[in-house]
């Protein structure tokens, strides 16, 4: 196998990360919506956490961005 085909590979392998990322951010958001529905008082308490779930989950998606293109140029 080709040093550039593997390359290729392996980086396309590492974006597998961004996509679990894209549903971790799906299911926040969605059990958001579904927990203030349930309580709308306690919408605005939680709201910070989410925002802080959302932001951790997205810094997932990033590092896993940044090891395919480590992988692909180097």
């Amino acid at each position: 196998m080709d040093i550039e085909a593997a390359k290729l590979i392996g980086a396309g392998l590492a974006t597998i990360g961004v996509a679990g990322a894209g549903v971790g951010i799906g299911n926040i958001f969605g059990q958001y919506v579904a927990g203030s529905m349930r309580n709308p008082g306690a919408a605005s308490k939680v709201f910070g956490n989410v925002l802080l779930g959302f932001a951790l989950t997205e810094a997932v998606a990033l590092y896993a961005l940044v090891m395919a293109f480590l992988i692909m140029f180097s």
